[in-house]
């Protein structure tokens, strides 16, 4: 079988209660971290489709004399995101426990949350023999280590969402706003929304999204939108909006990629401008993923583009069963970083003698599947997922168009 289907990657997601008995509480002592166990065909999950070659590459030890495979994660163990780096180092342990074998070692590095501390960690993972280095978190800490590894020929796999970082030696796997425009713009289309207005805020997200719209508005034919932009903290608001109440015909929904108490506000400007969410649809990015926005009246019915929460929830339960405690939402990206560079090594080593880190199998058409969905990563560095439309109904959020299970080859 050809490479490029073998490398139609799963991730596998089973973490299992057993791991409680051997996973410790994630301290940070700087030290590798080998698996005590793999996955067999046995624990495989049963909605996972595995071709007979994966699954012989899962199950099978890796050859005979294999070298071992050095892999480094660059997180803020240590300064103010301390907290959010070692719950991250948890869903890695994870991963690194139910996929990697055993000559695959995990080595953490400390950023301390800065730019500074990235260079250092990325050093120290470069002398260390890193063949793949995975984060850092923040988009100056990802700058900063960058120089160093793509100075080495690393490639890296960061978790920050600034998408202007990535190149063909930096790859994004975070969750970023222009798959999910262009799903919720398109299905909102097919529904019958085509008059779509842009309230979106003035930052380099919403500079992004109003491009992503104009691409995605393009290509599917809809007619000239109505934009404004207003301050990021949304003090503007009245008057941004008052504008579209002045207009002959208003939209009938809005493209409106903000969260939290920014969401509520503009939703609630919406309606004291005669335009309620029952006659004019909120549509949201990934920010508007949050069950405590789903309460609010003058938001119910808004339509989302984001990961299934259906395929997060066992990860979510099974980090609860190990470590006592929910995992922040960002927590999902190093399990399945983690578990990503554990199969392409696994696969690299069965073939080559020498993990599959290299550029042409990461941007692999066909894509992975993990924690949140199918995901891969354009020819720029840039991840697509496969997403779900969302609705905000009566205070819960449910799926109103599945996610797709594969990917279609020509999208880039």
């Amino acid at each position: 079988m050809r490479k490029s289907s073998i490398l139609t990657a799963i991730l596998i997601m089973s973490a299992s209660l057993l791991l409680s008995a051997c996973v410790s509480s994630g301290s940070y002592n700087n030290e590798p971290w080998k698996p005590h166990q793999t996955t067999s065909a046995a624990q495989t999950p049963a909605n996972i489709s595995i071709t007979s070659v994966e699954m012989q590459a899962l199950d099978a030890p890796y050859k005979q004399g294999s070298p071992p495979v050095k892999v480094a994660i660059l997180l803020p163990l240590s300064g103010k995101h301390q907290k959010l780096g070692q719950a991250m180092l948890s869903a890695a342990q994870m991963a690194l426990f139910d996929i990697a074998h055993d000559n695959f070692i995990l080595t953490p590095k400390d950023t301390q949350g800065t730019a500074n501390g990235a260079r250092e960690a990325a050093k120290s993972a470069v002398k260390d023999g890193a063949q793949l280095v995975l984060g850092p978190v923040f988009s100056a800490s990802v700058k900063s280590a960058r120089q160093v590894t793509q100075n080495a020929n690393i490639n890296m796999i960061a978790f920050s969402t600034d998408w202007r970082l990535a190149n063909n030696k930096t790859f994004l796997i975070s969750f970023l706003p222009f798959d999910q425009v262009q799903r919720v713009i398109n299905y909102a289309a097919r529904s019958g929304y085509r008059n779509i207005g842009v309230l979106s805020p003035r930052s380099s997200y919403g500079e992004a999204v109003i491009s992503a719209y104009k691409t995605a508005a393009n290509d599917i034919g809809l007619p000239p939108s109505q934009i404004e932009q207003f301050s990021p903290n949304g003090t503007d608001l009245g008057n941004v909006i008052s504008k579209f109440s002045n207009t002959g015909a208003k939209p009938n929904a809005f493209l409106m990629p903000v969260g939290g108490t920014v969401a509520r506000q503009v939703s609630s400007f919406l309606d004291h401008y005669d335009m309620p969410s029952r006659n004019v649809k909120r549509l949201g990015t990934g920010l508007m993923d949050d069950k405590t926005l789903a309460s609010d009246k003058t938001l119910d019915g808004s339509w989302l583009a984001a990961p299934s929460p259906q395929a997060r929830q066992n990860f979510e339960r099974n980090y609860n069963s190990i470590y006592y405690t929910n995992p922040p939402r960002i927590a999902s990206l190093a399990y399945d970083a983690t578990a990503l560079a554990a199969i392409l090594a696994r696969i690299g080593l069965e073939q080559n003698n020498r993990p599959a880190f290299d550029y042409a199998s990461i941007t692999n058409p066909n894509g992975f599947n993990g924690v949140d969905g199918i995901f891969r990563f354009r020819p720029d560095g840039i991840v697509e997922r496969g997403l779900a439309v969302l609705e905000y109904r009566k205070g819960s959020i449910v799926v109103i168009d599945p996610a797709p299970k594969t990917f279609q080859r020509d999208a880039f």
